[in-house]
């Protein structure tokens, strides 16, 4: 992924943190010698340094997955930056966009009992609180049915690149123009666009102040 240097996410912890909180990713490999991509959801294990998903069976994506380094996209909230914000037009229409990239090898994974685990964890994290869903109630013959329409696979994580693109390049008072015209645009994509935006400047503040 193309990253200027001051877009690039240096913090690892902010990765795994993003992925956490964005965990519905594309995994992008060379199937049947051409590109492929399959969207699910994923769970990482940062001590391990691995992702958990699975396919559904019929997908053959999983066929040659092993054979090969994967990619994973993490893409989080990102929206349409005018110029028209700005104190002068010399200049062009941008977009604004946070995005993970997770490079590793895949994994099938056989044993029943890791499938399991990531099973219950992967509905934990997506389940309410009070949801009366559990996943260890549903019938073991249905379960055990439903498993074996799926492949569980784990990719052992090699790199992360993540990018922050919040207008960095452009000077603090334009920044906090484009934050007002954010904060007035009623989506949800805008609003945390903005939010990142004004979490990078305050720690821009803290940064210089400990410096004085």
């Amino acid at each position: 992924m193309y990253i200027p240097k001051y877009y690039k996410i240096n913090d690892e912890e902010i990765s795994f943190q993003f992925i956490e909180e964005n965990g519905f990713a594309t995994v992008f490999s060379q199937h049947n010698g051409g590109p492929y991509a399959t969207h699910l959801p994923l769970l990482v294990d940062r001590t391990k340094r691995e992702l958990y998903g699975h396919f559904a069976k019929p997908n053959y994506h999983w066929k040659d997955i092993e054979t090969q380094e994967v990619l994973v996209v993490f893409q989080g909230p990102h929206c349409y930056i005018s110029p028209s914000w700005y104190e002068t037009h010399d200049t062009v229409p941008t977009w604004n966009y946070v995005s993970i990239h997770v490079y590793g090898q895949a994994e099938i994974v056989k044993d029943e009992q890791e499938i399991l685990s990531a099973l219950h964890n992967l509905v934990s994290k997506y389940e309410l609180p009070t949801s009366p869903y559990k996943l260890e109630n549903v019938d073991p013959n249905y379960m055990a049915g439903l498993s074996k329409g799926i492949v569980p696979f784990k990719i052992k994580i090699n790199r992360i690149e993540g990018k922050w693109k919040l207008s960095q390049n452009h000077s603090i008072e334009r920044q906090k123009l484009v934050i007002e015209q954010l904060e007035q645009i009623p989506t949800d994509d805008t609003k945390q666009i903005a939010k990142l935006m004004k979490e990078n400047l305050e720690g821009l503040e803290k940064l210089k102040t400990s410096h004085r």
